[in-house]
């Protein structure tokens, strides 16, 4: 069984029953695919929130009972009779847990996944009984408003990183996402962290080398007297062959010549510190790389992150399972940006490839590494296969 809760529910929205639903809608099958991966962590968002109102987790646990038999007649549900009844009832759902916060939940999975605002909120109408139902499935006989309570809030970590980053920037002021309080925004961060961590190491190691060189030139500088005649002729030896270096040695006092030559090498080994932050802190400029009020670097950045966090988990084919709605949630923050791409203008799109590019490259060993774990190919495969060429894409 899946290890948490949006696994768990994602289990069952296979791609045949993803392929039925956009045809029981009229909806473009990409799209909805799109649209479910955001679609049910955002749910699950929601009631989670409102299980820690007064009187919510009630609403919840009686409309999981209603519910509780809806995932084994799916099937049924969706070939034959009327899904616009399931819909008609999912909304009804929504509506009557989340009040107004259902429409803004609607426009932003709609917009998110490029249905629009009614193609969002049909899509969330088939799968609010779907959610629910699943949650009752998941507690088996304990269907209570106290287990179901407990059950959201142990699982508001997977929710939060299931979340596509461009779905909670959208969601921010609804107040769905009120329960995860700083989980949603530290998962989203994490990359951006990260980085950041890692260009104060670069400097810091910079800094250290450059002491170092500093302090060794000091206690060299005493065998100067006694080897002046050598040192004399290396700087010669230096001045006919390491030209290349003068920027520096202009720099130098000209009484010390010989002590320059021994410290010219050491600046030498900070200046690639200093351009190795260069990529690290491109995201700097990612405030002119805006689409549409989209932080376009701010999402790639977040969305590798995720991606590499969800890999890193992986050792077996239960953990694949775990990580396959990360994968396919980052594949559509992947095809929001990639249909972004048009908007920007050359420099905007060299910065995005070379914020991305070394993520992509670490993702790209991350995707051989688990491939070759016996049991995972079968599971990761489609979605890996279907990500390395828009990852690609971003990195040209």
């Amino acid at each position: 069984m899946a290890s948490n809760l949006v696994s768990y529910l994602m289990q069952f929205l296979t791609p045949d029953t993803i392929a039925r639903l956009a045809a029981a809608l009229g909806l473009d099958v990409d799209k909805v695919q799109r649209g479910v991966a955001a679609a049910v962590p955002a749910v699950l968002a929601g009631l989670a929130s409102t299980a820690t109102q007064p009187g919510g987790a009630e609403k919840i646990a009686d409309a999981a009972r209603q519910q509780s038999g809806v995932l084994d007649n799916l099937g049924g549900l969706l070939s034959g009779g009327n899904p616009g009844s399931l819909a008609q009832t999912g909304t009804q759902l929504l509506s009557s847990i989340f009040g107004g916060n259902s429409n803004a939940l609607a426009n932003a999975v709609g917009n998110y996944s490029g249905l629009g605002t009614n193609g969002g909120g049909s899509l969330l109408g088939m799968l609010a009984p779907l959610v629910l139902g699943g949650i009752a499935k998941k507690m088996g006989s304990d269907t209570s408003a106290s287990g179901i309570a407990g059950l959201l809030a142990s699982e508001k970590d997977n929710i939060a990183a299931a979340l596509p980053p461009g779905l909670k920037d959208m969601l921010a002021s609804s107040g769905l996402l009120g329960s995860l309080g700083g989980t949603a925004r530290s998962a989203a961060s994490a990359g951006s962290d990260a980085a950041a961590r890692a260009a104060a190491t670069a400097t810091s190691a910079a800094r250290q080398t450059s002491s170092a060189a500093t302090a060794t030139a000091s206690r060299g500088s005493n065998w100067l007297y006694w080897l002046i005649g050598a040192l004399a002729l290396l700087a010669i030896l230096y001045y006919l062959f390491g030209r290349p270096a003068q920027q520096t040695a202009e720099t130098a006092p000209e009484p010390t010549p010989p002590a320059q030559t021994e410290t010219q090498p050491a600046p030498a080994e900070p200046q690639p510190q200093t351009q190795a932050e260069t990529p690290a802190a491109t995201p700097a400029p990612t405030g002119s790389i805006v689409v549409g009020g989209v932080d376009v670097g701010k999402q790639v950045t977040d969305t590798l992150a995720s991606l590499q966090t969800a890999l890193s988990g992986v050792t077996d084919a239960a953990t694949a399972q775990s990580a396959l709605p990360q994968l396919q949630t980052a594949t559509g923050a992947i095809d929001q940006v990639s249909g972004m791409l048009g908007q920007l203008s050359a420099e905007q799109k060299a910065s995005l490839a070379a914020l991305a590019k070394p993520s992509i490259d670490t993702l790209n060993a991350l995707f051989d590494k688990v491939l070759a774990i016996p049991g995972v190919s079968d599971i990761l495969k489609p979605a890996i296969d279907a990500l390395r060429p828009k990852l690609a894409a971003l990195a040209a």
